[in-house]
């Protein structure tokens, strides 16, 4: 025999489920407090949640901070969260591509440095734009450096050159 309170039960959320989401809320509140106010603008926030947002570094003692949050949670729950976490999920991914994409410029630089000519055309290949003269300027005097164990000013600049050729290639400049 099957109970009808049952099937009562199979469309309402479980009070642990209920917690998880207001938990994850939370955790949101606090992520948007780490942001920067010209990305916060960016969001699509109420005016009331971008004031508490505001407040919260204020709160510096546990009770506080973490009444404060509970009540960000509260406010976010009338957000658009959809459009939050893409917005979010944006910045990461554009941050993860410019971390990858400046480790890609280190390990350049760094052929370039230690290796040899075919270092050199295998970059020229990859960016046309380059004024072989001045690379290898700026590469003789960063191995230069590098042998006489002196700062790297010629190794920062090889870099400022190949990240500005990236630049212009990729139409960032």
């Amino acid at each position: 025999m099957v109970d009808s309170n049952d099937d009562a039960f199979d469309g309402e959320k479980s009070k642990t489920q209920i917690k998880r989401e207001l938990h994850a809320l939370v955790e949101l509140g606090e992520r948007l407090t780490t942001l920067k106010a010209d990305t916060l603008a960016r969001l699509p926030l109420t005016d009331e949640l971008r004031k508490a947002l505001a407040e919260a570094s204020k709160h510096t003692a546990h009770g506080a901070r973490k009444r404060h949050m509970s009540f960000v949670g509260k406010l976010m729950r009338v957000q658009d969260l959809d459009a939050i976490h893409a917005l979010l999920e944006q910045m990461d991914s554009s941050t993860r591509q410019y971390n990858e994409r400046f480790h890609s410029l280190e390990r350049w630089r760094d052929r370039l440095i230690d290796g040899n000519d075919e270092d050199l055309e295998r970059f020229v290949n990859e960016y046309p734009d380059t004024d072989r003269q001045q690379l290898r300027s700026l590469v003789r005097h960063a191995q230069h450096e590098k042998a006489r164990n002196k700062p790297p000013a010629a190794a920062r600049k090889v870099f400022k050159y190949i990240r500005d050729l990236d630049e212009l290639q990729r139409g960032l400049r």
